[in-house]
């Protein structure tokens, strides 16, 4: 009869764990599901700057295109043509600046993807675990049944004699 005690203590501290441990995985994919939300809310907010920078570089690539032009025109007014050629240096510094940014911007977005991959494969695993956990539960609850059948038998048949 001790045993049995002992055995379906030792069950129940079993099943206790399992949960314990159940519960703990799903606050895991929880927290994994909202990482993998704000990731994918920082890689829109990092294509939408991208857009921005490249539509700002078109502008400034036609600014760049306009201010040579009128350059080429304006040798016979000294003064407007140094005004214009200074203008051309801003901006093709704000072009070199808007390349650089638009490079760094494409390496955080990669980066971000492939921490994204990583996340998925991440929640992807602990699903399987997940999964895995609770069949675990499952048996160990089925194992619990059976004991108590096996209790309540043998209670009866002690009842019996």
């Amino acid at each position: 009869m001790d045993k049995i005690k002992e055995r379906f203590t030792i069950l129940g501290q079993k099943i206790e764990a399992a949960e314990t441990r159940a519960e703990a995985a799903e606050a895991e994919n929880k927290k994994l599901n909202q990482t993998l939300l704000e990731r994918d809310q920082e890689i829109s907010s990092l294509q939408h700057k991208l857009s921005l920078v490249e539509a700002e570089l078109d502008k400034s690539e036609t600014k760049v295109k306009e201010l040579k032009g009128a350059a080429e025109e304006g040798d016979s007014a000294k003064t407007q043509g140094e005004n214009l050629a200074r203008k051309v240096q801003l901006l093709e510094e704000e072009l070199d600046k808007a390349e650089k940014d638009l490079k760094d911007t494409t390496e955080k977005l990669r980066q971000v993807d492939v921490k994204a991959e990583h996340f998925e494969r991440q929640v992807s695993r602990v699903e399987q675990e997940r999964d895995e956990w609770e069949r675990k539960h499952g048996e160990a609850v089925e194992k619990y049944q059976q004991s108590k059948r096996e209790l309540d038998e043998v209670v009866a048949q002690m009842e019996s004699l």
